[in-house]
């Protein structure tokens, strides 16, 4: 390395700018048949010598080292193939590869981010509770011409401006609780690697050197197209970068970009340099994976170019390079708009989590089914902010009658409640395992739910023989769904509150107001005046604040606002 490139290491280290493996605990997640399985930390293997043997260890694991048949009935939506496939692991003990591209750190992430990383956190888990050994690799391409030019409109060192958002990112990430992947590269700590596959490219004739630049030959790589379906004579000629009247084929994408005054730039065969865009992922997933792997994922927009140039690229270097899954989810939009900076509606997670909860907002993005397109809007935020303070609550309360009285009479539980618990063990493994149907597996809690209600709030239900045997294996089986669905809070007195002072602020209002206006409103029909008292409460509905009278007095609760419920009940 030279001297530019030198001092652009020495800035790294400066900065801690090194891959990122496992830096926080993460939780291991209950598996398939054990019901009473919680959260757990679990600390990361280290880095082996030999990287393709890299895998993330589940906290349990098949006597025989196989995954389980149940494991065998799951399906994924192969892109490439554009149908349903079972899932089958390359690996015979059923370890798996997964390699899902990162984040480009320039500025803070939005919601679309949040549809990707989200998604591919629930399909992380979900092999996990299969007992499948899952090594998940994410990149952060923390050089590129998208970190050069923010960098130098707000005069900041490029590897400065890619490690503050790189660290931000991962705070969103941990708000949303996305388990950490078992590793997390960065494209500026294995320049090595890329330079290598590029070399590989060249010598096996599909790239070309023109002035310190090095191109891929389309042309030479007879199936590239199949996996986004287009045509070469489709193809747009430039992404990310301007056309370049030098390439053989305007299609023609850049492996290597020759240094340009003010850049970070490492030596090369082809001399001062950094890579282009595409072959980064190629060269990672290779190092941590191998070759071949299992599953590739990204976000539908980087089916062309980004995914079709890693297979062009990765065969290119190595013909038996292979994926099995190609997996994307689909787009955000804003009110029924895409999302973009032009348009002003480009939301960023931080933006939504100053108002919401930040599971309010992962269990909204799991409404919808991975693939699907989302329609971002408050009310839906609304919705489901008011449907995850309706959950926490009941098994808040179904943990306190529990905890109670910890003694069983023994014997069979009733069948309403094995049947429920059946059910929803069901419902739950056949959803997930058809492509990861999120919205299904959410549905499926409803009605344990309202039986967990009944049981503790009528009076035919708090008869009913076994109620508090039949409460705690209730609450023991939405929480093994919540947890695999990364819904499950560390306390749920603490999301109660959480929820709540979310919803005061949403309102601008704060609680000693609410209460206050409890307090009139409880004077008011004291004195008969129960024109005021229905004003009182529309007044903090229309806030999103609903009072609810018990035999203990009025007490209150985040809801969605009476403003927006014809809006939300006009859209579902």
């Amino acid at each position: 390395m030279m001297a530019a490139a030198a001092a652009a290491a020495a800035r790294r280290a400066a900065t801690g700018l090194f891959p990122l493996l496992l830096s926080s605990h993460s939780r291991a997640l209950p598996r398939h048949g054990d019901l009473l399985a919680l959260p757990s930390l679990v600390r990361p293997r280290r880095l082996p010598s030999h990287p393709a043997k890299l895998f993330f260890c589940s906290a349990a694991a098949s006597s025989n080292g196989a995954a389980p048949e149940k494991a065998r009935d799951m399906h994924l939506y192969n892109t490439r193939s554009r149908r349903r496939e079972p899932f089958r692991p390359r690996a015979p003990g059923g370890e798996v590869g997964m390699y899902v591209c990162g984040v480009t750190p320039y500025d803070d992430s939005h919601i679309g981010h949040a549809r990707a990383y989200v998604a591919f956190d629930v399909l992380f888990r979900y092999l996990r509770y299969l007992d499948y050994e899952v090594c998940y690799v994410r990149n952060f391409t923390d050089i590129d011409d998208k970190i050069i030019a923010r960098a130098n409109q707000l005069g900041e060192d490029p590897f400065s401006l890619s490690k503050r958002y790189s660290d931000d990112f991962l705070s969103d990430m941990a708000h949303l609780q996305c388990l950490p992947p078992s590793v997390e590269p960065r494209v500026s700590d294995h320049i090595d690697q890329i330079v290598t596959m590029i070399k590989q490219i060249i010598d096996n004739g599909c790239a070309y050197v023109v002035s310190g630049d090095v191109y891929f030959s389309v042309d030479n790589f007879p199936e590239y197209g199949k996996l986004s379906g287009r045509k070469l004579d489709d193809n747009r000629a430039g992404e990310r970068v301007a056309v370049d009247e030098r390439k053989k084929n305007p299609a023609d994408f850049a492996l290597w970009k020759a240094a340009k005054d003010g850049e970070p730039w490492w030596d090369s065969p082809w001399g001062p340099g950094r890579p282009g865009w595409h072959i980064e992922c190629s060269a990672m997933s290779a190092q941590y994976l191998g070759n071949s792997f299992d599953i590739h994922g990204g976000g539908e927009d980087l089916i062309f170019p980004h995914h079709e140039n890693e297979i062009a690229q990765s065969r290119a270097a190595c013909c038996d390079s292979s994926i099995n899954y190609w997996v994307h989810n689909g787009f955000v939009n804003v009110n029924g708009q895409k999302m973009s900076k032009s348009l002003g509606n480009f939301i960023t997670i931080r933006k939504v989590i100053e108002l919401y909860h930040p599971l309010a907002l992962r269990m909204f993005l799991l409404g919808t089914h991975y693939r699907s397109p989302i329609n971002y809007t408050v009310e839906q935020l609304n919705v489901a902010s008011d449907r995850l303070y309706y959950t926490y609550q009941t098994l808040r309360d179904c943990e306190e009658s529990t905890q109670q009285d910890q003694s069983s009479s023994g014997g069979s539980l009733p069948f309403t409640t094995t049947h429920c618990v059946e059910k929803l063990h069901g419902d739950f493994e056949t959803s997930m395992s058809d492509d990861l149907h999120t919205s299904v597996a959410l549905a499926a809690i409803s009605e344990p739910l309202k039986v967990m209600n009944d049981l503790l709030h009528t009076r035919k239900g708090k008869k009913q023989e076994k109620r508090l045997e039949s409460l705690a294996v209730l609450e023991e089986k939405v929480r093994m769904v919540l947890s695999v669905l990364g819904l499950m809070p560390s306390s749920y007195h603490e999301a109660l509150q959480q929820l709540r002072e979310k919803a005061l602020r949403r309102a601008c209002v704060t609680e000693e107001q609410v209460l206050q206006k409890i307090e009139e409103r409880t004077a008011a029909r004291k004195a008969k005046q129960f024109g005021r008292s229905d004003e009182i409460r529309d007044e903090l509905a229309a806030l999103g604040i609903a009072l609810m009278d018990g035999p203990d007095g009025t007490a209150w609760r985040p809801s969605v606002p009476s403003s927006q419920q014809a809006v939300v009940t006009s859209s579902t």
